[in-house]
């Protein structure tokens, strides 16, 4: 069973602030010495395009899945395969930003498991309630607390 992430508006924006700043220090470095700039352009654009780019690939391709051994999920480069029985608890959270995090909302599911790298992942499915529900079907040995 798969699930797609909750945009959220103020994440979206965040990210179109992030996407301005690098084209705006890419555009400042190259306009303020367009003589040495221009010559930098072939090296500079490519690398705001990969940058953009390997952020919107990130974002866009966030999936969480439940298949019948574990759960996956993998957005961009980063993928993990979290065994149903490794999981020990599932909380809500508002702290995406620190740890390993697949998130595209600031009200996200954080979800703690054994041999974790950082010890949790950080979620945002866009219907949380039915993905708990069926966490739960598969994880009955886990604690699961929720602020409410």
């Amino acid at each position: 069973m798969e699930f797609r992430p909750r945009y959220e508006k103020k994440f979206v924006a965040f990210l179109a602030i992030t996407f301005t700043v690098v084209f705006g220090a890419m555009a400042f470095a190259i306009a303020s010495d367009w003589e040495e700039g221009r010559e930098a352009l072939p090296i500079v654009a490519p690398l705001f395009v990969l940058t953009i780019g390997s952020i919107a690939w990130s974002v866009l391709s966030i999936k969480y899945v439940l298949t019948m051994d574990y759960l996956y999920v993998q957005g961009g480069l980063f993928r993990s395969r979290i065994p149903y029985g490794d999981i020990v608890r599932v909380a809500s959270t508002r702290n995406v930003w620190a740890g390993y995090r697949l998130t595209t909302a600031f009200d996200a599911i954080e979800i703690f498991y054994r041999r974790a790298m950082l010890g949790s992942v950080k979620i945002t499915p866009r219907d949380p309630e039915r993905f708990i529900a069926e966490l739960k079907k598969r994880c009955p040995n886990a604690v699961f607390e929720f602020l409410g």
